[in-house]
């Protein structure tokens, strides 16, 4: 059995340590088969976007002996030896525009003491231009591997210099349009695209993967590789939880697959997450959420006011997965790119148009967002706010409504002053953040067919419906339940339901009253 590992991204480390690693050379095969290919591939962070572009350059040198028994080796290819520029953008710091104009350059002179080739240029993109063509002449057309092209753009995108960076890395970039004609082939990956009045306007040759259904199983491992390439660990695993393989196997769809690249109907799961299960004693956890926090995407939330709910109810068209502007960024394409949101649905549109229904991907996501999301709202650290949607789901499972509501006014009431918003929105979204929580291991949703109920709770023993006001009356919200009948949703659930109205001051940024109240007999 070979050994698993989430840390080694070189796939020539991986194919000589006896790594195990998941076949993905038949997508390699169609990337390479054409004479000429210029392509873009975005896809969320940890995803195996570095591994593929090491696979691509192992290719590109000609290193047959590292493919013996993968599909690859069995196409009629001619292992043409070609130059490769491998430009690699993650773990460097990019803190200002002169930083990362000297990280360019110190990779532009890296790349070319590999391949001998002496620079006498000194400004980043015509050393750029030097490399392609010294390399050009000498040993034919290039190849280009430039991964997480964006990794300057995302580290910067709150900051005011923003549009220099952008300035600075279009001058960049466009080499690659104006040296065509000298390339082989071309991979960019990233996580985000900018659109055709920023940054794409140097690259619109290139031809974009994100959402081709071709490639959509190109990263990530299916279910079927998941049964086939972890067969010896299932078994032993479903053996640690007490379970069935199958058993097993749905629970690990549940918390790490679901991600959806295209129309298709076409899963894959986090394959840093498979891997930490199998090679971490069999242990469920959120290995996702630890690799990082979007601090710039909650932030741009926040700011814009961003309508969270709208955006896990209401389908979006095809321009959500499109590339955006720096300067007017779309929060939604935003949770898309990064991976916190996928494709849930697709629905007939106008004209033949689809239409999308996103949502978390599975478990793990949906635990890591809200998570960190609520912390960043409320201040908390994420593992006290993990701590407290403990004590509130066990709470709501013992039917505890008092210490429930204690829990919620103390949380409110520790809110430091200059992080708390003033308005509705905000204490909407605190609550709309903490229901989608406790959800995770209650039912919670916040809709019926006579209005929108603010949340409601369903335990194995009770159903509570909450109503939440601003500076307004805890009778008035327990009123507005009674008048709109919210109730009657569960009016054939088996259980006893409680109505509970609750007021915010705005002013003291607390839950100042909360009342609770019954249906009415006829209910």
């Amino acid at each position: 059995m070979k050994d698993l590992t989430t840390s080694v991204y070189s796939f020539r480390d991986l194919i000589q340590g006896n790594f195990l690693y998941v076949d993905k050379t038949e997508y390699v095969w169609r990337l390479i088969r054409p004479a000429k290919g210029l392509y873009f591939l975005s896809r969320p962070r940890r995803f195996g976007k570095s591994l593929l572009v090491s696979t691509l350059e192992a290719v590109f040198e000609g290193r047959r002996e590292l493919f013996r028994g993968l599909a690859l080796d069995d196409k009629h290819y001619g292992w043409d030896v070609h130059p490769v520029i491998h430009l690699d953008m993650g773990g460097r710091d990019f803190g200002t525009v002169e930083k990362m104009e000297e990280r360019f350059r110190l990779m532009l002179r890296e790349q070319a003491e590999r391949h001998g080739v002496p620079l006498t240029e000194d400004a980043p993109d015509t050393m750029f231009h030097e490399l392609i063509k010294t390399l050009h002449d000498r040993k034919g057309d290039v190849v280009i591997l430039l991964d997480e092209y964006d990794k300057p753009i995302l580290g910067n995108i709150t900051k005011e210099s923003c549009p220099d960076f952008l300035a600075s890395l279009k001058v960049l970039y466009s080499v690659i349009k104006e040296k065509a004609e000298m390339l082989r082939f071309v991979l960019v990956t990233g996580v985000s695209k900018f659109s055709h009045v920023s940054l794409f306007s140097e690259l619109n040759n290139l031809t974009d993967l994100t959402l081709d259904p071709d490639f959509a199983g190109m990263l990530g491992f299916t279910e079927e590789e998941v049964r086939s390439c972890f067969a010896g660990r299932l078994a032993k695993a479903a053996r640690a939880h007490g379970t069935t393989e199958e058993g097993l196997m749905r629970l690990l769809l549940e918390w790490y697959d679901g991600y959806r690249f295209s129309k298709a109907d076409l899963h894959v799961c986090n394959p840093v997450s498979i891997t930490s299960f199998f090679s971490r004693q069999y242990e469920f956890d959120n290995y996702w959420g630890t690799t990082g926090v979007t601090t710039a995407l909650f932030e741009l939330a926040k700011t814009t006011r961003f309508n969270f709910e709208q955006a896990l109810t209401s389908p979006v068209s095809s321009l959500a997965f499109g590339a955006y502007e720096v300067e007017n960024i779309d929060p939604l394409g935003l949770l898309w790119q990064t991976g916190y949101l996928t494709i849930r649905k697709v629905l007939p549109g106008l004209m033949g148009a689809s239409m999308f229904l996103l949502g978390f991907p599975n478990h793990e996501v949906e635990e890591a967002f809200n998570t960190q999301l609520l912390a960043y709202y409320s201040g908390y650290k994420d593992a006290a706010m993990s701590s407290l949607v403990f004590r509130l789901t066990d709470a709501m499972r013992r039917d505890d409504l008092e210490q429930f509501m204690a829990m919620l006014q103390s949380y409110f009431a520790s809110i430091p002053y200059d992080i708390r918003g003033g308005d509705e929105h905000y204490y909407q979204t605190i609550f709309f953040i903490t229901f989608l929580l406790l959800g995770s291991v209650v039912e919670a949703e916040s809709r019926t067919n006579q209005g929108r109920i603010d949340a409601y709770v369903r335990t194995a023993r009770t159903v509570f419906v909450f109503e939440f006001k601003l500076d307004r009356s805890a009778g008035e919200a327990v009123g507005q339940i009674l008048d709109r009948r919210y109730y009657e949703k569960f009016r054939h659930a088996g259980l006893p339901v409680r109505l509970v109205g609750v007021n915010f001051d705005s002013d003291r940024g607390r839950i100042d009253g909360w009342q609770e109240g019954t249906p009415p007999a006829d209910a």
